[in-house]
């Protein structure tokens, strides 16, 4: 029997996934496959946070194959290569994967097609990622967005495809390779800096499924406002579940649509749209990951500070906020969406470091690390992408403490020195009376960190570099 490869990318899952449902249609034995190719993304292979989660995302994928009579094939090494290899040694009548959309990605895969054809290979790649492709959406004289409310808008006026559930059984390739151990893909890290990451995410037990059924359940009616609480369970935490495709937008916005009405939801929404406004500006503009969409800023005057670099990335800026931030991040690869505006806007603006240096960061150690959505977050903190920030818009880190952490429960969990501190002082603590600072156990310089700069002289010093490229 013929057999068709079913080559899985960052679509990690039976639910809802077309180029699955084809294969299965075409009626050829299948060959669930993936390969580990760190060189898939040209200058952004995949960071260390989010190969962690890549683990157990492919754990679980084959645990989905195994329950329906089939099983995961993994390889390791170039693409081109393993496919060689194994159109050489089994008679492929076909191969079907979803759609990326990285320009590395996309040129690789192109080669990849026409290598295949010419072996006489069926060959078809889907939408398996998002609600929209990226140029199905157009401005009126056909021209990609750059700004999101009427992107948001042109989307909300077409009809989005419903999600198709998990089918039942998988007809597994007769002959079929074994697979390499998952282990000997070395996704997770020699040195066992991840152990935070067990305990926020309970990867053996975690489940998309799970975690969007409690989302809708307890937290969607008051995510507007409850989205902006560090220390509240306001957010869905799907994002890294979205990256890699534990889960496809579809099979949310389908399951968010049948809720009534809500602000909460419909914002919730609008945060699906704008991960898809990511994807439309990284296709159309694909070479954003290194340079601003707005050119006028290649000129902008940084101040590369490798210290100063280090000292954000550590959490030891002196603003607590911040530095709560940058510890949540490094502790549990991931960090609450409002602190990242905050420590991105403090990277840039106050510190005038490149947000190119924030971009990688965040690339290295969030799990849900994602090209699109990393680059227009950064784009937009800078104020130098595709509807992004207005330049004068600079975060006041003691008050987005104030407003959004005002007891500190999120951060005196990250910066645990400052416990003690009175809410009144903890995202100030350098206005702390000396005997207040001394009963909190704080020795500012020693036990916590002085600020790394003052904010109302970073401020003027950024909006100075920044009028210039008004």
């Amino acid at each position: 029997m013929k057999t068709a490869i079913l080559w899985f990318r960052n679509d990690l899952r039976t639910d809802d996934n077309p180029a699955l449902l084809a294969a299965i249609q075409s009626g050829y034995a299948i060959m669930p496959l993936f390969i580990d190719d760190i060189e898939e993304q040209g200058a952004w292979p995949a960071g260390a946070a989010s190969r962690w989660w890549l683990h157990f995302a492919l754990k679980r994928l084959d645990r989905q194959l195994r329950e329906r009579g089939s099983r995961l094939v993994l390889r390791k090494g170039s693409v081109s290569k393993v496919f060689d290899h194994l159109c050489e040694q089994y008679d492929i009548a076909a191969v079907y994967w979803n759609r990326r959309y990285e320009a590395a990605v996309i040129q690789r895969d192109a080669t990849l097609k026409l290598s295949l054809k010419k072996r006489g290979i069926d060959t078809r790649s889907f939408n398996g990622s998002l609600l929209k492709e990226p140029w199905e959406v157009a401005t009126g004289d056909g021209n990609p967005y750059r700004v999101f409310t009427p992107f948001s808008k042109a989307v909300a006026k077409q009809s989005i495809a419903e999600p198709q559930d998990s089918p039942m059984n998988i007809p597994m390739a007769a002959k079929c390779p074994e697979s390499i151990e998952l282990d000997d893909l070395n996704l997770l890290p020699g040195i066992r800096w991840d152990k935070g990451f067990h305990a926020f995410w309970n990867p053996e037990d975690w489940s998309a499924e799970g975690e969007l059924e409690l989302f809708l359940r307890k937290s969607v009616d008051s995510y507007k406002k409850l989205r902006d609480y560090p220390s509240e369970r306001g957010t869905s935490r799907l994002s890294p579940a979205l990256h890699w495709g534990d889960i496809s937008p579809r099979r949310i916005f389908n399951e968010l649509s049948k809720l009534p009405a809500s602000e909460g939801r419909d914002c919730y929404q609008r945060e699906l749209i704008w991960r898809e406004f990511a994807y439309h500006v990284l296709y159309h503009y694909p070479k954003t990951p290194e340079f601003p969409l707005q050119s006028k800023f290649n000129e902008f005057p940084w101040e590369p500070d490798s210290e100063v670099l280090t000292a954000w990335q550590n959490g030891r800026t002196g603003y607590p906020i911040v530095d709560a931030g940058m510890r949540e991040l490094w502790q549990t690869g991931w960090m609450h969406n409002r602190i990242r505006m905050v420590v991105a806007s403090f990277l840039v603006k106050h510190l005038l470091q490149p947000w190119q240096e924030g971009a990688r960061w965040f690339w290295n150690t969030l799990v849900d690390a994602d090209l699109a959505s990393n680059t227009l977050g950064w784009q937009w903190a800078g104020g130098c992408g595709a509807d992004a920030a207005p330049y004068f818009r600079i975060f006041n880190p003691m008050i987005q403490g104030q407003k959004f952490d005002p007891q500190g429960h999120y951060t005196k969990r990250f910066v645990p020195e400052l416990k003690n501190l009175p809410e009144k002082y903890l995202h100030m603590p350098w206005e702390a009376p000396s005997g207040v600072l001394k009963k909190a156990g704080v020795l500012l310089g020693e036990t916590y960190p002085l600020p790394i700069v003052d904010h109302k002289t970073a401020r003027a010093r950024a909006l100075k570099a920044l009028e210039k490229l008004k």
